[in-house]
C-alpha cells in the first residue's frame, strides 16, 4: 500500500469520480490512476469503486469508510508539514477560513485587517459557501476552520466552538411604514412582502419558523442568496427583509433602515469549527483570540484534543 495510490483514489472521488479530471489535477495518466487503485483494491480484498465498464460509478460501501480515512491521513500529513513550519517559519504561511457571506462580509474584515498588520507575510484566503458547505470544506482538508451558523447534518470529526450570537433586524427603505409601526409584531411584518435567505441558512430557519410557530404564512415574493442581494431588492421596492443586524449600516446603507427584531426571531449561534485533534499553527490560535477573546489557545487546545 503506498500513499501515492492513497491519493488517487482519494482525488477521483473529490473529482466526482471522474479519472480524467484527477489524473489534470494530479499530472498523471488516466491508466495509471486506474491501475494504481485496482492495486490498492487487490491488496485490500474488496472494490473501493463501483464501476460499469470502463466507467466509475461512485463508492462502495466500504469504500466510503476508506475514503474517510484516506483523507484523515492526508490530514494528519499537512498537520506533520505544519508542525515543521510553526518552528522553522514561525511569521510565514497561510490561512484558509471557510465562511458565509454574512461573516465574511461583515465580521471578519476589521479582524483580518489587524491580523494582516501582525502577520504581514501570512496569505489568508477566503472560501464561501452555507453552513454545511463550509464544514464539508474544513472536513477535507481544504480549510484550516470554518466560521458560521448551524448546519443541515451533523459532523463528528469537527469540533465546533461557539463564537457570537447573531441577531436580527427588519430591513427596509427610509419612510417605510413598518419602520413607524409602535409596536413591531409578526402580524405587522406579514402585512408586507418578505425577501427571504434560501433554506440552506440556519437564521431562515429561525425566522419561517417564528412565523409558523403562529400560524402566520408571510408572502415571499423573492429569495436572496445573502444579505447584500436581499438589500438591493428591498432598495428597489420588492418588499422588506429579515436580515443580520451586523448587515445593516445607515451610512454605508444610505436608503435604507432597520428596526430591531431580535424579540421576535431566535439569534443565530455563529460556530468556530476545526477538524478534531488537528495541529494549528500559532498565528491560527491568535486569530481565533482576536475573532473571540474568550476562545484562547488553551480553550481551543482543550476541545480540540477531547
Amino acid at each position: 500500500m503506498q500513499l501515492r495510490q492513497l491519493k488517487y483514489a482519494l482525488e477521483v472521488h473529490k473529482c466526482g469520480n471522474n479519472i480524467s479530471a484527477a489524473a489534470d489535477i494530479l499530472n498523471t495518466s488516466q491508466s495509471g490512476i486506474s491501475k494504481q487503485i485496482q492495486l490498492l483494491e487487490y491488496e485490500l480484498g474488496f472494490n473501493i469503486f463501483e464501476r460499469t465498464r470502463n466507467r466509475v460509478l461512485g463508492l462502495t460501501n466500504p469504500g466510503q469508510d476508506v475514503v474517510k480515512i484516506i483523507q484523515c491521513i492526508f490530514n494528519d500529513v499537512e498537520d506533520l508539514r505544519s508542525i515543521h513550519d510553526d518552528y522553522d517559519k514561525r511569521q510565514e504561511g497561510k490561512l484558509t477560513i471557510t465562511t458565509t457571506h454574512t461573516h465574511a462580509r461583515y465580521i471578519l474584515p476589521p479582524v483580518i485587517k489587524d491580523f494582516l498588520q501582525r502577520y504581514p507575510s501570512i496569505h489568508v484566503g477566503l472560501l464561501q459557501g452555507n453552513p454545511t458547505e463550509i464544514c464539508e470544506l474544513v472536513e477535507n482538508g481544504s480549510a484550516d476552520f470554518a466560521l458560521g451558523t448551524a448546519t443541515l447534518r451533523s459532523f463528528p470529526s469537527l469540533v465546533m466552538l461557539p463564537c457570537c450570537e447573531i441577531t436580527r433586524s427588519v430591513v427596509a427603505p427610509i419612510g417605510h411604514p413598518i419602520l413607524e409601526v409602535q409596536e413591531l409584531t409578526l402580524e405587522e411584518i406579514a402585512k408586507y412582502p418578505v425577501i427571504a435567505y434560501d433554506s440552506f441558512r440556519s437564521g431562515q430557519w429561525n425566522i419561517m419558523d417564528a412565523f409558523m410557530k403562529k400560524g402566520i404564512h408571510p408572502k415571499i415574493p423573492f429569495t436572496g442568496v445573502d444579505a447584500d442581494i436581499a438589500k438591493a431588492y428591498v432598495e428597489l421596492g420588492l418588499g422588506i427583509a429579515i436580515l443580520a443586524s451586523v448587515s445593516v449600516d445607515p451610512q454605508r446603507d444610505g436608503g435604507l433602515r432597520a428596526r430591531d427584531a431580535s424579540h421576535l426571531f431566535k439569534s443565530s449561534t455563529t460556530f468556530v469549527s476545526f477538524r478534531r485533534k488537528a495541529y494549528l499553527r500559532r498565528y491560527i490560535y491568535d486569530f481565533i483570540e482576536t475573532l473571540a477573546p474568550a476562545l484562547t489557545k488553551k480553550v481551543v487546545q482543550s476541545h480540540l484534543m477531547s
